[in-house]
């Protein structure tokens, strides 16, 4: 009998198999503590009365009474409607400069336009302040319009949303079938004929995907419309307004309840789409080289070369603003604006914000990881499996915003056990690891997927303990993507506004939150500056992972298929 047919014969459960299911039951347990039970909190207090006393829909029914608030929604859905077709269509042409056309410099194009990424969204928001506010650069070229209001919003969410958008294009346009456009020469179809039936076709799903991603993040943002908005109200300023301005806590939790819903729309419609896609890629097929074309290269390249313009633009008039010493009036360069202690904001809120990506990116990593090994390869109950991986995929569907209102309800109650954490550092990291748990988690899935099933298998007919088998094996392997997850949790922590703007106390403030406050008492410049020390920061760890990471994978990754001939005897 071959060896590996051996391996895969099924054997009674061992011990590997009993621990297997105990890690399982304890991530569902920590799922119906930090993501079920408090969105039943929030949903139940949406259901109520300021007494606790329980009402039905009636609150439900006075928010569709308020002309006011019901305006919100109609504003939520204008912007991010119209944002996310500016995004895909910017997007769209800007992927395909970068995979389709032999334009030059397109290291530097990427580079650039990865940017936003690495900043929190409030900072389009001030740099957009800095060009057409009031005492804006460029005030007149929105002829008599003010940028405070659906302006303001859409540019700085297309500005920020940008990169979301290209990574996912990106890898769309990447893979085609160059056999797909042979055939089209030789039947002489024109280029735009052939962009319209052969390249948007393979895409769509990519496409949909997208737009799907954009109208999410859009519609659910709060700091954008929080900083730019003016007057102009939506459902994520809405909340705010009601559970810290108003201290209505039962309106709040009806509006989080209808901003919750078309975003968990978009989100199965996104997963319902991506169901359907097909491999574009068979064994047969021929990857796609673009040929030169000198004026479809020329075009691409003024296209991308003015879109990384308006980036390098909005970062440095951010960072422009943030050193002169009085906006417009004085425009001598000075630190003094990074001296937040005089706003009453100190240089605490910085530490913790970093404090707060550490541990997010440590222990984040670390849980993720761990329970998309635990999905992926152990043997486990399939209604167990399908469980947890559908815990897993909840969060990409709960704004961020709506998560902690539901923590608030949920662990500010006296009668939980876990109302310890309430107000503390350890609320802030389990909200955000949650909150940006979905996409970690697809990544070291796709990852371990890569991994053939057979590895497993051999450590079990040669008794060796499933441990061993993935610190030798699997976490060598898998460290690229390890790395990738780390990095990703540590800048959304240092950027997120969201998920945070409702549990932080006076010990634990952040970064993007003191620059939304001190944007609200007036000092922009020391706004912007906050805006900034959080981008120096993304940035050094970005480039220090990268350097680490390339000396960590040239050593384990030489040797990687040396673990997997000779770790396991």
């Amino acid at each position: 009998m071959n060896f590996f047919n051996f391996a895969n014969i099924r054997r009674g459960k061992d011990s590997s198999d009993r621990v297997g299911q105990f890690m399982l039951v304890s991530y569902i347990i920590l799922f119906l503590l930090f993501l079920v039970l408090p969105l039943g909190a929030l949903i139940s207090k949406s259901l109520e009365n300021k007494d606790g006393d329980f009402i039905g829909l009636a609150n439900y029914n006075l928010y569709l009474q308020e002309p006011a608030l019901f305006q919100s929604l109609y504003n939520s859905l204008f912007v991010a409607i119209s944002s996310t077709i500016i995004v895909v269509v910017l997007a769209f042409l800007f992927s395909y400069a970068l995979t389709r056309t032999c334009m030059p410099f397109k290291g530097f194009f990427k580079l650039i336009a990865l940017i936003p990424l690495l900043s929190p969204s409030i900072l389009a928001a001030i740099a957009l302040v800095y060009w057409f506010g009031n005492q804006g650069v460029l005030k007149e070229m929105l002829l008599g319009k003010s940028i405070y209001g659906p302006i303001g919003i859409i540019m700085a969410s297309v500005y920020w949303t940008f990169p979301h958008a290209l990574i996912i294009l990106t890898t769309s346009l990447s893979l085609s079938d160059s056999r797909l456009y042979e055939a089209a020469e030789v039947l002489k179809t024109s280029k735009l004929r052939a962009f319209f039936t052969i390249t948007i076709p393979g895409a769509r799903y990519g496409i949909i995907s997208t737009a799907f991603v954009i109208f999410t993040q859009v519609f659910t943002d709060f700091g954008v419309p929080k900083v730019i908005g003016g007057n102009y109200n939506v459902l994520a300023t809405d909340i705010y307004k009601e559970v810290v301005g108003m201290q209505n806590f039962q309106m709040g939790a009806v509006i989080s309840m209808v901003l919750l819903v078309p975003a968990m729309i978009a989100f199965f419609i996104d997963r319902y789409s991506r169901k359907k896609q097909i491999s574009l890629l068979t064994s047969r097929s021929v990857v796609f080289k673009p040929k030169k074309h000198f004026k479809v290269d020329m075009i691409m390249l003024a296209f991308c070369s003015l879109l990384a313009l308006i980036i390098i633009l909005m970062i440095g008039m951010a960072q422009y603003g943030a050193i002169v010493k009085f906006w417009p009036y004085n425009l001598n360069f000075t630190l003094k604006n990074y001296n937040f202690e005089v706003a009453g904001l100190g240089w605490d809120s910085f530490y913790n914000s970093v404090r707060l990506a550490f541990y997010t990116a440590i222990f984040g990593t670390i849980i993720i990881f761990v329970g998309s090994y635990l999905i992926e390869k152990l043997r486990i109950n399939d209604g167990m499996r399908n469980l947890v991986q559908f815990f897993a995929l909840m969060p990409m569907a709960v704004p961020g915003l709506v998560l902690g209102l539901a923590y608030i309800f949920f662990f500010n109650a006296k009668d939980n056990p876990l109302n310890f954490i309430y107000a503390t550092m350890i609320i802030l990291v389990v909200n955000t690891i949650v909150h940006f748990y979905t996409v970690s988690h697809l990544t070291a899935v796709t990852a371990l997927k890569q991994m053939d099933k057979e590895f497993e298998s051999v450590s079990l007919s040669l008794k060796i303990p499933i441990y061993k088998m993935f610190w030798r094996v699997t976490l060598p392997v898998c460290l690229p993507p390890i790395f990738d997850i780390s990095i990703y949790l540590f800048v959304n922590a240092m950027t997120t506004v969201s998920g945070v703007i409702f549990l932080y106390s006076y010990d634990t403030t952040l970064a993007s939150v003191s620059a939304i406050h001190l944007d609200e008492q007036g000092e922009v410049a020391k706004a912007a500056a906050m805006a900034m020390l959080i981008v120096y920061v993304s940035v050094a760890v970005r480039l220090t992972h990268t350097i680490i990471t390339k000396k960590v994978l040239r050593k384990t990754q030489a040797w990687r298929y040396n673990i997997i001939d000779t770790k396991l005897d």
